[in-house]
């Protein structure tokens, strides 16, 4: 099929099954609404075989670089609803499997997915946040089993987790990067408490996990133990490169078209920045291209993904920041945020608050800087603090 061919096809696709009314049904609804609503959508698109594109053939994924371009492009100018439920499953948990799993793990876990298996991030932690290798969470081995404790913070959708991707320190005398291992939490386990977190704009969309004597087998270990910080590499580099696909394409198909729709284009001062603004989309559509192509071909560079991730969550708050400037005092009363909808909500200012978000999770923007700076500059590394 050609890639034309390709775009009908799911161009029809979208005008047949994206609901138009969703934001309306979406706006001011409950948790269990919400997630009727995300599994509904999930299994409608995994039925089209649109779930999970980037995902190899064999899970059932399996398209081109072009074609999942083109899917994004098209969801967006449809103004799909996001995945957000499914998010870290499709994306991190998926990439993280796939690269250091194990068979059985892949067997397991995969196709539950793909079933709706929901999946949170348990690696931040209150004195662990940028400086993630400073976690304390702990795990002890007794026999075949680990016996965790300690806590968890900003995971995002916790409270709806099937599983969790966990971080935890196993060797406590060895340096902080070498005595980390990462498990496969199952979060109906005995001891895990999961606390919602209510941010600035009145959403609960981030948890506190806390564990008290959670007991995980050792089958659910990934990789070897205490070489946890070398797989949540494979996490991270989903977050910050290989998701970001999906999230240019929006930015570029939804959000830049409804900021030139709301804006006075006829004022010269705002045509300049509008032009600004799609020359930048327009380079974060080529990097977040560059990183995945170079991601399926094992030639990406050691800072790309941090490149792509900093470059999108700044853009985007640029972007949105611009969006409310134009609205004015009137968006401040916008204040009904459509779920399932991401950082999308048809409100400049609930956008731009959001935004911040971005520039946090998955490294700080700080950090990205320093990733860049060491890893892809080959600048000498940041002195201790005294």
């Amino acid at each position: 099929m050609s890639i034309d061919d390709f775009r009908a096809t799911v161009r029809a696709w979208c005008a047949e099954h994206v609901p138009s009314d969703w934001r309306e049904k979406q706006t001011g609804v409950g948790e269990e609404e919400f997630v009727r609503f995300q599994e509904a959508w999930f299994a409608e698109l995994h039925s089209a075989g649109y779930a999970v594109p980037h995902w190899p053939a064999e899970w059932g994924g399996g398209l081109s670089v072009a074609e999942q371009i083109v899917l994004y492009q098209e969801l967006a100018a449809h103004d799909a609803p996001r995945l957000v439920l499914a998010f870290v499953g499709i994306h991190h948990a998926a990439s993280t499997l796939l690269v250091a799993g194990t068979d059985e793990q892949r067997r397991r876990h995969l196709p539950a997915i793909l079933d709706g298996e929901i999946w949170v991030q348990g690696f931040s932690e209150p004195e662990a946040g940028s400086d993630l290798a400073s976690l304390r969470t702990t795990a002890h081995r007794t026999g075949d089993t680990f016996v965790v404790n300690g806590q968890k913070l900003w995971a995002s959708g916790g409270m709806h987790a099937d599983w969790c991707l966990l971080l935890a320190r196993t060797d406590p005398d060895a340096p902080k990067r070498k005595g980390i291992s990462y498990f496969l939490l199952d979060m109906t386990t005995p001891g895990v408490d999961v606390r919602p977190i209510r941010n600035a704009v009145g959403d609960s969309h981030f948890c506190e996990i806390f564990l008290n004597d959670v007991e995980i087998p050792a089958a659910n270990l990934v990789g070897a133990e205490n070489a946890g910080w070398q797989v949540a590499q494979a996490t991270l580099g989903a977050e910050r490169g290989m998701t970001m696909l999906e999230l240019a394409e929006r930015l570029a198909n939804a959000g830049f078209r409804r900021l030139v729709r709301t804006s006075p284009v006829d004022d010269p001062v705002v045509a300049d920045r509008l032009a600004q603004f799609e020359c930048e989309i327009t380079a974060l559509r080529g990097l977040c291209r560059k990183v995945v192509e170079g991601h399926d071909s094992g030639a990406i560079g050691p800072a790309d993904a941090s490149i792509v991730k900093l470059y999108y969550s700044e853009l985007l708050q640029r972007l949105t920041d611009f969006g409310a400037e134009i609205g004015g005092p009137a968006g401040h009363t916008e204040i009904a945020k459509p779920m399932s909808s991401g950082w999308e909500s048809g409100s400049w200012v609930l956008d731009f608050i959001g935004s911040w978000e971005w520039t946090i999770p998955g490294g700080s923007s700080e950090i990205q800087r320093t990733i860049i700076g060491e890893r892809g500059l080959g600048l000498p590394r940041e002195p201790s603090a005294v």
